[in-house]
């Protein structure tokens, strides 16, 4: 049976985006204690540091589902784990999204840095996105899955949904917007590094300048494969719903290995400090 090839799969990517987000957090975490916050793309970090946290509070219980192939907590907790996914991938998007923006921003305006005048205007401004996210997506929720042939025993048995033509129309919205918006993000990406290497003298690797760039293209390369193969699958999958039903969940659950760019993330500025702390001592003497 399709369920008894595709939850094992299901349960090694849980397991290694539970793993590799809870590492990914702390030291993130640890990493942002004496930071800015009033940084633009600070506050986009730890936003999502917060959408990583609540998401993975739900893979537990998708583990515990894959692993004894019954769902034991309720129809409406089953809703819940089955948006959260969705609720992640979406606002993760947003906040690259913003991130990337306010990144390019600053190198054409040549700043540095971007920052908010206060951290109050940090906290209104991440507020006013999750909001606004929320107010989008909790309806859709509410009203999604009420088709299902859930048995008491099954969950995330939502797919008689894309049968209407409303909701597959909005989901061909969704891809458009989606693959769009990467590969307007991804050229200007390049554009922006090609103009680097053209006006650093000598070898690129030795300028911060150019490493920045690179960090800015990590995220884009984790939204193209986290977020692309589902994406991509579901132009097929929402006229083979039934048949397909098992390898949608498994792309959908690629999406989350998203979790893991904090890890990387935390990875290379921790090295990074290690770098700086083994070379100091030899480049410049002690002082006392």
């Amino acid at each position: 049976k399709p369920k008894h090839i595709a939850h094992p799969i299901l349960v090694t990517i849980y397991a290694v985006v539970f793993l590799g987000g809870v590492v990914g957090i702390v030291i993130m975490t640890f990493l942002l204690c004496r930071t800015n916050t009033r940084s633009v793309t600070i506050t986009a970090v730890i936003n999502l540091l917060a959408i990583h946290s609540v998401f993975l509070l739900s893979i537990p219980f998708r583990i515990i589902y894959y692993l004894h192939n019954e769902w034991e907590f309720g129809f409406y907790s089953c809703k819940i784990v089955s948006a959260t996914i969705h609720l992640h991938m979406y606002l993760c998007f947003v906040f690259y999204v913003i991130m990337l923006g306010i990144r390019f921003l600053g190198f054409f305006q040549h700043k540095d840095k971007i920052e908010f005048y206060r951290k109050l205007h940090s906290v209104v401004a991440s507020s006013a996105v999750w909001i606004i996210m929320l107010v989008i997506i909790i309806p859709m929720v509410i009203l999604y899955g009420t088709n299902t042939e859930d048995n008491g025993k099954k969950c995330f048995y939502f797919q008689k949904e894309l049968n209407h033509s409303f909701v597959r129309i909005v989901n061909y919205i969704i891809i458009a917007v989606m693959i769009f918006v990467v590969i307007f993000l991804l050229t200007v990406q390049i554009i922006i590094i090609v103009k680097v290497v053209k006006n650093l003298p000598g070898s690129v690797l030795s300028h911060q300048e150019f490493w920045a760039q690179l960090k800015s293209l990590f995220f884009i390369l984790v939204m193209i494969f986290s977020f692309f193969p589902y994406h991509l699958f579901r132009i097929y999958y929402l006229f083979h719903v039934d048949e397909c039903f098992y390898v949608n969940e498994i792309f959908l659950a690629i999406t989350a290995l998203s979790c893991l760019d904090l890890l990387s993330f935390a990875l290379q500025t921790y090295f990074h400090k290690i770098c700086q702390t083994i070379t100091c001592p030899v480049r410049c003497p002690c002082k006392l």
